[in-house]
């Protein structure tokens, strides 16, 4: 009985030990870790760096000054362009270069060629009339471009307004517009060029007209189809929500996103509509003698090509060369310009 008491009071002040052991360490712990709690002393407040917040590390550019940038990237682009400057050059000025009239003819001195024509201020010859190769030349470099650029202008602009308007408004008015179109595509091109010619007259002011009235189709189309893509773009939504009418969303928001595939298809339309100008000139349709054009000259270069080669390869190798000039530069202008490619 004893020993039972005496081990029922050992494990009684066994317990009171534990109990005050674990007391001991749960203060030890609370005050430790009350020492350990940073204050606001232990802070020191830095600040902004007042020398870094000003410094501009991209400055801002524009769609225009960002899309001349990356395509000054493009060295084989800039090549092209500087040679498309040039043919530009000689439109202009070429006429100032040289003594002689495209129109002046001298029967004494035809079919000089480049080597014996160089002498007497001939650059390259003369034709199977005496009349001055190089004069002719930038002439008809500068009847060319001025066709199909002006061409390609008007087609650009009124495709593009066709094309948005359908696109834009949509339902029943897009179905009207886009039949209407369809309509006018199912009759050849070539048909209607050849009839106005021959209704109104041989002009470039008739091939203006009749090759804008077909092509700006294709233009509409193009548009028509890039802004119903991206019409419906969280930023034209956002325009709309803000109050923009059709003709702000147009300007600032479709145009620029579908400039890149117009771009692409004016590059490829100038050379197409010189090499229409020269098939109109094949069958007695194109620009009236005595003015020249491209068109023209290779026509004339053709029919003597056996005996007098330079007269053809020329005015060929000008074509050849601007037609390539615009597609190079084109492609580099799709790439710099495409919103989608903006850093």
């Amino acid at each position: 009985m004893l020993s039972l008491i005496l081990k029922l009071n050992l494990e009684k002040e066994m317990r009171r030990n534990m109990v005050n052991i674990a007391e001991n360490i749960n203060d030890e712990k609370f005050t430790h870790g009350a020492q350990d709690i940073p204050t606001a002393d232990d802070f020191t407040l830095i600040g902004p760096d007042t020398e870094q917040s000003e410094v501009i590390y991209k400055p801002s550019l524009t769609f225009w000054q960002d899309g001349w940038r990356r395509f000054r990237k493009n060295k084989l682009a800039l090549t092209f362009l500087g040679l498309t400057m040039v043919f530009l050059f000689l439109a202009l000025f070429g006429q100032m270069l040289t003594k002689y009239s495209y129109r002046e003819q001298d029967l004494a001195i035809k079919f000089l060629s480049p080597s014996q024509g160089i002498k007497t201020g001939h650059y390259l010859g003369t034709d199977n009339l005496g009349r001055d190769l190089f004069a002719r030349l930038s002439q008809g470099i500068r009847i060319s471009m001025e066709l199909s650029i002006i061409t390609a202008i008007i087609c650009v602009v009124f495709g593009t307004i066709y094309g948005a308007v359908s696109a834009y408004f949509g339902g029943v008015v897009d179905m009207v517009m886009t039949r209407l179109v369809e309509v006018i595509m199912t009759i050849p091109s070539m048909i209607y060029i050849i009839l106005l010619m021959v209704v109104m007259g041989n002009s470039v002011r008739t091939i203006i007209i009749a090759m804008s009235l077909t092509r700006w189709l294709n233009y509409s189309l193009l548009v028509r189809g890039e802004v119903l893509k991206i019409k419906e773009s969280e930023f034209v939504l956002a325009s709309k929500s803000l109050g923009g009418n059709f003709i702000w969303i147009t300007l600032k928001h479709l145009i620029p996103n579908t400039l890149s595939v117009i771009i692409i298809r004016l590059t490829t339309d100038i050379p197409n509509i010189i090499f229409t100008e020269a098939f109109l000139s094949f069958i007695g349709l194109g620009v009236p003698i005595p003015q020249a054009s491209l068109g023209n000259l290779v026509y004339d270069g053709f029919v003597n090509m056996d005996s007098y080669p330079y007269l053809f390869i020329i005015p060929a190798l000008v074509i050849s060369l601007i037609t390539l000039a615009f597609n190079i530069v084109g492609d580099a202008l799709n790439d710099a310009l495409n919103p989608k490619l903006r850093s």
